[in-house]
C-alpha cells in the first residue's frame, strides 16, 4: 500500500510539474502582462510550436531576451535566430519585458534598471496585443490589424523563410558569437544597392563577397534597382533584387531552414534533421580561408589540412580564444632612417586595402615604393603579371596554393623570425579556434535578496519541488538511452565529423549491406554499369533517391576505403554530385550517393533513347560552365585536392533543371587498387578522352581532367561523339580528334569576315540558334585545353574566367544577328 501510495504521488508530481510547463508557455502577451525569467520563465510559442520567445540562458547567471527554434540546437545550445540587446545580458532571475499600451516592449533587470525597448513609431494606436508567429516573427499587434513592431524588421544574425533583408538602416545581418556577441561581419547592402558581405574592422569595412576582383557584370549582379530586397523562401531558395540568388542542396517543402551569417564571417543556410539538428546545404565559402579577415591583423589562414590560424612571421597572437583579435608585432617601426629588409611570404594574399596599385613594373620598383614609404608595411608582387600592391595594413591573409602572388613584409634587419606559414594538405590535423570566443561571459550582476531570508518550512517545498524535477528527468534520460541504443544499431560504423567540418561532412555515413538491400529492392533498379561497377537507384528510410555504386574492382581494406571516402564525403559544390555515404563489409565495397533526375550528358546530347529531346544552345554552355567550375573546385578549391581522371559525358549528370554535376570524382585512387601516388601508376579513363601522357612516361597531373574538357567542349558544340566525327575507315579515334583540332587552329587564325565556318562546325539540329561570341570562346577553349604540351594547356581556374566573360551575352541569336 506505501508503494502505491508513492507511486501515485510521483505521477502527481509529474503531472504537476507538466502543467506548470505548459501554462508558462503562452499564446498572447496582452498589454501591462510580461514575460519573466527565472526557475519555471514564461514564454511566448509560436501555434505551430517550431518557435519559442522568452530569456535564453547564455550562462549560469545570465540570459537574453530572444527567440529560438524549440526543438533544434547546435551541440548543447539552443539556435536563438533573435536577440533584443547582446550587448547587455540580463540577470538569469528576476528580469522581466513588460508589454505596454502604446505598443512598446521595456526589458528590465531584476533591479528595475530599463535594459532594452523596441523601436515604435510613435501613433495613437493601442496595442492589442504581442504573439509570435509561425514564422518566427514577434509581432505587436495593434487594433484594426495593425503592426505597431515586428521582431523581422531588425534581424540579427539570422533571416528565416518569408523575412525580407532591404536597405534600411536597421536590416542587416551581423555575425555573433555562441554568446550572441556581436562580431565584425555583417551582411546588407552596399552603396550600389547589391547584397554583400562585409568585413567590419575598426577603421574601414571591406566587401568580400562578392568576389570583389570582379566587375558588377562579372559577379551577375544588377546596381541600383530602386525597390531593394532580398528574402528566403520556403522551398530553400533564396532571390535578391540584384539577381543575388542560390538554394540549399535539399531544395523542397516540409524543411525548416535558416540563413544565418555565423562567427567566422560564412555565409550558410542550413536545414534541420529529423534528429533536430542542422545541416548545412549551401554555404557562400566552401574554402573557409577565403572569408577575408578571418584570423585579424597580421594573421593568416593556412590548411594544416583544416582552416587554421598563425601569425605572420615576427607576430604574437594577441587572443589565442579569438583569432579575430588579430597579432601583435614583436617589432617596432619607425619613419625615422632604419636598417630593415623583406621577408617573403609565399604564394600568401593580403587581399584588398592597397596604398596603391602599379601593373606591369619589375620586383624591384615595388620594393623600391615601399621601401621609400614608411607607411608601407609591407607590399604583394605578382610574378608575372607585374602587379604590385603596397600595404599599409596586413589583413585578410590567406596561405594558397593557387595564390600565384607573394607577399613581403618590412621587418628590422637581423630580426630572428619563425619560418614563413605554408598550407600543409595532408599530415597532423592541428586547430587554432579561428572563430569561437570564450565559453561564457559571467555577468557581473550580483543576486539580491529583496525578501529577507527564506522561511524553513518553505525549504521543504523547495526541495521536494527540485527532487521531483530530478526524478523526471532521470525518467527521461533513461529513456533517451535505450531509443539512441535502439537507434545506434542502425548507425553503428558513423564517426564523428572533424572539427570545424560538420557543415559539410554531418549526412556522410556508413550503412549497412542489409539497409542497400532493402533500399534497392535487392537491386533491381539499375542505372548503368561501366568498368569500376554497376550503379542501381535506391530509395532510404527517409524518402531519399539516391544511386548505389557496387564496385567490381577495390582490393582496398575496410580501414583504407573509409578513409579515403571519408575525404570524398566532405567535398560539396553545386556542380558535383553529393555523396552521402559508403558501405564496407566483407569483400563488398560500395559508395551510396544523391540521385540525378535526367540522367547522364551522353544519353541527352547523343542518345537514342532521348533523341526527341534537344539540347539548347545556351543549355549547352551553361553545362559547359557547370562542369569547368565543378572540376575548377576539385582542382583548386576543395582542401584534398582531387584528379578526377575520367572526365566523359557519361560522369556528367543532368538534375531537372539540367543544372550538371560531375560523378565519379575521386574514384581514381581508390580503383588503382591501393596506389595512394598523385601520379597515378596506370592508365584510367575511356579511349577519346585521354590526355597524351597517360600512354608515356610524364606524370599524371591536373591537366588530364583540363584534356578531357576540352573534348566535352568539342561534342556540345558539335552534338556528336568525338569518334563519329567525320570518322574514316580503320582509323583511331585519337588520328580524328587530332586532324579536327588541326583545322580548327587553322580556321581560327582567319580574319573575322572569314568565320563561315563557324555554322556548318556547330550541331545542324539547332537550325543557327546559338551565341556567336560563346561558340567561338568554347572553339578556342577547346583547341587549348587539346594541346598535347600539357603545360600549354590553361587552368580549369582560367577556362570559368573566359566562360564566365562571355555569359554576359545572353540568349540565342542565329548567326549574324545582334550576337
Amino acid at each position: 500500500m506505501a508503494m502505491g501510495g508513492a507511486v501515485s504521488t510521483l505521477v502527481f508530481l509529474l503531472t504537476l510539474i507538466h502543467l506548470i510547463l505548459q501554462t508558462s508557455a503562452l499564446d498572447f502577451l496582452f498589454p501591462g502582462n510580461s514575460l519573466s525569467s527565472g526557475s519555471i520563465p514564461s514564454t511566448l510559442r509560436s501555434p505551430n510550436g517550431i518557435f519559442t520567445c522568452g530569456f535564453h540562458n547564455i550562462s549560469p547567471n545570465s540570459s537574453t531576451f530572444s527567440i529560438w527554434f524549440s526543438n533544434a540546437s547546435e551541440g548543447s545550445r539552443r539556435t536563438v535566430v533573435w536577440t533584443a540587446q547582446s550587448h547587455r545580458p540580463v540577470y538569469a532571475r528576476g528580469s522581466k519585458v513588460e508589454l505596454r499600451l502604446d505598443g512598446s516592449m521595456v526589458l528590465r533587470d531584476n533591479g528595475g534598471q530599463k535594459m532594452w525597448t523596441n523601436d515604435v513609431s510613435p501613433s495613437n494606436a493601442e496595442a492589442e496585443h504581442a504573439y509570435l508567429s509561425d514564422s518566427g516573427n514577434l509581432i505587436v499587434k495593434g487594433k484594426g490589424d495593425i503592426v505597431l513592431w515586428q521582431s523581422f524588421a531588425s534581424p540579427t544574425d539570422t533571416l528565416l523563410p518569408k523575412q525580407n533583408i532591404t536597405d534600411t538602416t536597421m536590416m542587416k545581418l551581423v555575425s555573433r558569437n555562441g554568446l550572441l556577441v556581436p562580431g565584425h561581419y555583417s551582411l546588407h547592402f552596399d552603396d550600389q544597392l547589391l547584397i554583400s558581405l562585409f568585413d567590419d574592422q575598426v577603421g574601414h569595412s571591406f566587401i568580400y563577397w562578392p568576389d570583389p576582383t570582379l566587375d558588377i557584370y562579372q559577379r551577375l549582379r544588377i546596381p541600383n534597382i530602386s525597390n531593394t530586397s532580398g528574402h528566403l523562401n520556403s522551398l530553400g531558395q533564396f532571390y535578391g533584387s540584384d539577381n543575388t540568388s542560390f538554394e540549399a542542396s535539399d531544395t523542397g517543402f516540409r524543411t525548416i531552414r535558416r540563413l544565418t551569417l555565423d562567427y567566422d564571417g560564412n555565409l550558410r543556410l542550413y536545414s534541420l534533421k529529423d534528429d533536430g539538428k542542422w545541416s548545412v546545404t549551401w554555404m557562400a565559402f566552401p574554402q573557409l580561408c577565403r572569408v577575408h579577415g578571418l584570423c585579424g591583423h597580421n594573421g593568416i589562414c593556412v590548411y594544416t589540412p583544416v582552416p587554421s590560424c598563425v601569425c605572420a612571421p615576427g607576430f604574437d597572437v594577441i587572443d589565442p580564444r579569438d583569432w579575430g583579435k588579430g597579432c601583435r608585432p614583436t617589432f617596432k617601426l619607425t619613419c625615422e632612417k632604419q636598417n630593415v629588409t623583406f621577408l617573403k611570404l609565399p604564394n600568401t594574399d593580403f587581399r584588398g586595402l592597397d596604398l596603391s596599385v602599379h601593373r606591369f613594373v619589375s620586383f624591384g620598383f615595388c620594393r623600391k615604393i615601399c621601401l621609400t614609404d614608411c607607411n608601407c608595411n609591407g607590399f604583394e608582387y605578382w610574378q608575372g603579371t607585374g602587379d604590385c600592391y603596397p600595404k599599409a595594413i596586413l589583413l585578410g591573409g590567406s596561405s594558397l596554393q593557387q595564390n600565384t602572388g607573394n607577399t613581403y613584409i618590412k621587418i628590422p634587419k637581423g630580426l630572428n623570425v619563425s619560418k614563413p606559414p605554408r598550407s600543409q594538405f595532408f599530415g597532423h590535423k592541428r586547430w587554432h579556434g579561428c572563430s569561437e570566443a570564450n565559453k561564457y561571459i559571467i555577468a557581473n550582476i550580483t543576486a539580491k535578496d529583496e525578501n529577507g531570508p527564506i522561511k524553513l518550512k518553505y525549504l521543504f517545498l523547495v526541495y521536494g519541488f527540485l527532487s521531483a524535477i530530478f526524478v523526471a528527468e532521470l525518467v527521461f534520460i533513461v529513456l533517451g538511452w535505450f531509443i539512441l541504443r535502439r537507434e545506434g544499431k542502425q548507425l553503428r560504423g558513423a564517426w564523428r565529423s572533424e572539427a570545424g567540418y560538420e557543415m559539410i561532412t554531418n549526412h556522410f555515413r556508413r550503412y549497412t549491406y542489409s539497409e542497400l538491400v532493402t533500399a534497392t529492392r535487392k537491386f533491381k533498379d539499375e542505372l548503368g554499369r561501366g568498368a569500376s561497377g554497376i550503379v542501381y537507384k535506391g530509395i532510404l528510410k527517409d524518402s531519399r533517391a539516391v544511386a548505389v555504386k557496387k564496385f567490381v574492382d577495390i582490393n582496398q581494406d575496410g580501414e583504407e576505403f573509409q578513409h579515403e571516402l571519408s575525404l570524398i564525403g566532405r567535398i560539396y559544390h553545386m556542380n558535383l554530385v553529393r555523396v552521402w555515404g559508403f558501405c564496407s563489409e566483407g569483400p563488398r565495397r560500395i559508395l551510396i550517393s544523391e540521385y540525378v533526375e535526367n540522367g547522364s550528358l551522353d544519353k541527352m546530347l547523343f542518345g537514342v533513347e532521348y533523341s526527341e529531346i534537344l539540347l539548347k544552345w545556351k543549355q549547352r554552355f551553361n553545362i559547359a560552365l557547370g562542369v569547368a567550375r565543378g572540376l575548377a573546385y576539385l582542382h583548386h578549391e576543395c582542401l584534398e585536392w582531387v584528379i578526377h581522371c575520367d572526365v566523359k559525358p557519361e560522369n556528367i549528370l543532368l538534375d531537372e533543371n539540367l543544372v550538371p554535376k560531375i560523378a565519379d570524382f575521386g574514384l581514381a585512387k581508390l580503383l588503382n587498387r591501393g596506389s595512394s601516388n598523385v601520379n597515378v601508376s596506370r592508365i584510367q579513363g575511356t579511349r577519346g578522352y585521354l590526355a597524351p601522357e597517360w600512354v608515356s612516361s610524364l606524370p599524371i597531373t591536373a591537366k588530364v581532367d583540363i584534356y578531357s574538357f576540352g573534348v566535352i567542349l568539342l561534342e556540345l558544340l558539335k552534338g556528336t561523339r568525338i569518334s563519329d566525327m567525320e570518322k574514316k575507315e580503320d582509323e583511331e579515334v585519337e588520328m580524328v580528334l587530332g586532324r579536327i583540332v588541326r583545322m580548327l587552329k587553322e580556321n581560327l587564325q582567319l580574319d573575322g569576315t572569314g568565320q563561315y565556318w563557324i555554322p556548318d562546325f556547330v550541331d545542324a539540329r539547332l537550325n543557327g540558334e546559338f551565341n556567336y561570341m560563346q561558340a567561338i570562346t568554347m572553339t578556342k577553349l577547346a583547341v587549348s585545353c587539346l594541346e598535347e604540351d600539357r603545360s600549354r594547356r590553361p587552368t580549369m581556374e582560367n577556362v570559368v574566367e573566359m566562360l564566365v566573360s562571355v555569359d554576359e551575352v545572353t540568349g540565342a541569336t542565329r548567326v549574324g544577328g545582334a550576337a
